[in-house]
């Protein structure tokens, strides 16, 4: 199979049908289901509040051009910037435990309509608003920008219907497309791991949103291309499913080891576990 570049990844035709899934089910939630545990201590209302206040962020900070108000304490270090990260995100959640799941699927529902039409809006050559840290850029083609906003979208839907037994979402490519914005974090995530140059790691991932990729170690730096080689140096396996709820901080020590099957320089995977496409 030849290597070829990886081509830009257009999410904007995914916010309304992957924002419209989420609508319909949480129509369908009972009482009960708004308070499960989805992921860490947040519970599905919880994780619906945040969809609502990153959508709303980007429609006021990039649509809107607002101007957000500084941090509360100097940004000088990759750990000021979660920590700042997780305030500002605990701070929404924490206020809206007061609005009832009506109100909150409401302003879901709005919110994410909104980020729709700006989305459909934008050009494909739009410049990003913000640079994605977790790919270790500080500035971002916009397509990327945009995609990372909307693996926010999708993963955290998964996180909801996974906590109220809803089965996963209807649609193959909105999970492609997913890990296609996610994997392009790899490089960064491998940055500290030398090889001889030319050594080729090899990920392939089954299922209808699945591919094969290839990190390629080049000019003492890691490419992302996509196709394998005929002999890489290391070839991971693991299904679609495996590699979104690791890129995406939900398969984490030993499950992340098994979820994987590695042939090769086992050493070659090591910075895969630890991979992550989101701020943590």
């Amino acid at each position: 199979m030849s290597l070829t570049p990886l081509p830009p990844t257009d999410t904007r035709h995914l916010f309304r049908p992957t924002g419209e899934s989420l609508i319909t089910l949480l129509a369908s939630l009972s009482a009960e289901a708004w308070t499960r545990q989805a992921v860490g201590r947040w519970q599905v209302r919880d994780v619906v509040a945040h969809l609502t206040d990153i959508g709303l962020r980007r429609l006021s900070f990039h649509r809107d051009r607002h101007v957000p108000p500084p941090p509360p304490f100097p940004i000088e270090s990759g750990a000021d910037f979660v920590r700042f990260i997780n305030q500002i995100n605990a701070d929404w959640v924490g206020a809206s435990r007061r609005l009832s799941t009506r109100q909150l699927t409401e302003m879901y529902a709005g919110s994410v309509r909104e980020l729709a039409d700006f989305a459909e809006s934008l050009p494909h050559d739009a410049p990003g608003l913000f640079g994605v840290s977790w790919a270790g850029e500080v500035e971002s083609a916009g397509w990327f920008d945009l995609g990372r906003e909307y693996t926010e979208q999708w993963h955290h839907q998964a996180q909801i219907r996974e906590a109220t037994g809803a089965g996963p979402m209807p649609d193959p490519a909105w999970l492609r497309a997913t890990l296609l914005i996610a994997l392009r974090g790899l490089p960064h995530a491998y940055r500290a791991h030398a090889a001889p140059e030319g050594t080729a790691v090899t990920l392939a991932i089954s299922g209808p949103s699945g591919g094969t990729w290839t990190l390629l170690r080049e000019a003492g730096a890691w490419r992302l291309v996509s196709g394998e080689p005929g002999a890489p140096a290391a070839r991971v396996a693991m299904t679609g499913d495996a590699a979104w709820r690791l890129l995406f901080n939900g398969l984490q020590g030993e499950a992340a080891r098994e979820a994987m099957r590695v042939s090769g320089d086992a050493t070659l995977a090591d910075p895969l576990y630890g991979a992550r496409s989101i701020v943590v």
